[in-house]
């Protein structure tokens, strides 16, 4: 009886499942690039970031002030200062002044030192050390273990998108990933639509061999043209700048945005467009004033396609963006180059990562609503 129209499938409960298990794997990795684009370097490194909201217990080493800052207090010779910086909220259990011996004191309590000297450390991190003679040598270690609260910072972003350091810094490689994706977006639609109304209601010879010969190029695999456009562009010179990755990103784009447009358009009812031409309008008019305004979803649902895959290229930019100065870096290459660079800098890393993919997510999720409508176009009737 579960087939009977009306009824629900007993399958219903597994696609529901299924959806939530996709869209939590998906969410799982963003959510963390997230929180640890917002955590200090040794968070990061002490846990992971989905115990970012909770406290958290690490020994750490300290070591008190030099014994030229001691002073006399009667017979005795006494060091006083604070171990942690202002506001930091840390709270310390225990602490030792051996590496041999970690959580031998309390916090409060009074700890042995050599010649009769001794050292208390308090639960706020104040210390402080006296001794019947002077102190002498280096400042003593203290082993600590405290309770540190949840700690966020904006000093990443800040480095990230702000700061003037060339090997740090996305802020130069997000305004050319910008430079790249925008021109390399906007011409294969402009392009894309004037070939899809073509191919769609206007009649001349060859019109179904360009559409097979437009349907072939989509399985044409980008890395088989990569030389031989990039000869091409070295041989009319324009091989090592914007110019060049535009009109690379366009051909590589045009055979999806002329079969997702041509798909669309086909499917537009066919009245309107005869009232049109018996009433006297071009084909030109025809087609900015009616066609385009109806082909408005399949138009977002390949700018949407066209500018995730151009803002993510790493691969069409290394090739035509032939610059040895980093005068037109863009963010996927300088992510690989933070790899390099910056390896052990989690914080740096999660929080450029995040920066390249908030602008797709975006563009994504202010469009998304003609995403299916667009791919679905032609697929019935």
């Amino acid at each position: 009886m579960d087939n009977i129209a009306g009824t629900k499938s007993s399958l219903k409960w597994a696609a529901q499942l299924s959806v939530v298990i996709l869209v939590g794997l998906w969410l799982f990795p963003t959510v963390g690039l997230l929180v640890s684009s917002f955590r200090t370097a040794d968070q990061i490194a002490s846990s992971g970031w989905w115990k970012a909201l909770f406290a958290q217990e690490k020994t750490e080493t300290y070591r008190a002030a030099d014994p030229s800052e001691q002073v006399q207090q009667g017979a005795v010779y006494v060091i006083e200062g604070q171990l942690f910086d202002a506001g930091s909220g840390a709270v310390i259990s225990d602490f030792a002044t051996s590496s041999r011996e970690i959580g031998a004191y309390q916090a409060g309590e009074v700890a042995e030192l050599k010649d009769g000297a001794t050292v208390t450390v308090s639960e706020d991190g104040h210390y402080r050390m006296e001794s019947p003679v002077p102190f002498e040598g280096r400042g003593q270690r203290l082993f600590v273990t405290a309770e540190t609260p949840p700690e966020f910072t904006l000093d990443n972003y800040r480095k990230v998108l702000l700061s003037g350091d060339s090997t740090d810094s996305l802020a130069k490689a997000f305004f050319n990933t910008l430079t790249v994706t925008i021109p390399a977006t906007v011409i294969p639609i402009v392009v894309a639509a004037f070939a899809a109304y073509a191919l769609a209601w206007m009649d001349f010879p060859g019109r179904a061999l360009l559409i097979a010969a437009v349907v072939g190029l989509l399985v044409v695999p980008l890395q088989l043209a990569l030389i031989p456009l990039l000869k091409l562009h070295l041989a009319v010179g324009i091989g090592k700048g914007y110019l060049g990755v535009w009109l690379a990103h366009t051909g590589f784009g045009l055979p999806l945005a002329i079969y997702l447009l041509r798909n669309y358009m086909v499917g537009l009812p066919r009245d309107i467009i005869e009232n049109a031409r018996v009433d006297g309008a071009t084909e030109f008019q025809i087609f900015t004033k009616i066609i385009l305004p109806l082909s408005f979803p399949a138009l977002a649902s390949f700018a949407i396609f066209q500018f995730l895959w151009t803002w993510n290229d790493l691969l069409v930019a290394l090739v035509f963006l032939i610059d040895a100065t980093g005068e037109t870096t863009v963010m996927t290459k300088q992510i690989v180059e933070l790899l390099g660079t910056r390896g052990g800098n989690w914080e740096i890393l999660a929080t450029a990562a995040f920066v390249s993919i908030a602008v797709p997510l975006a563009v994504f999720f202010a469009m998304q609503k003609y995403l299916v409508r667009g791919l679905l176009a032609g697929s019935v009737k």
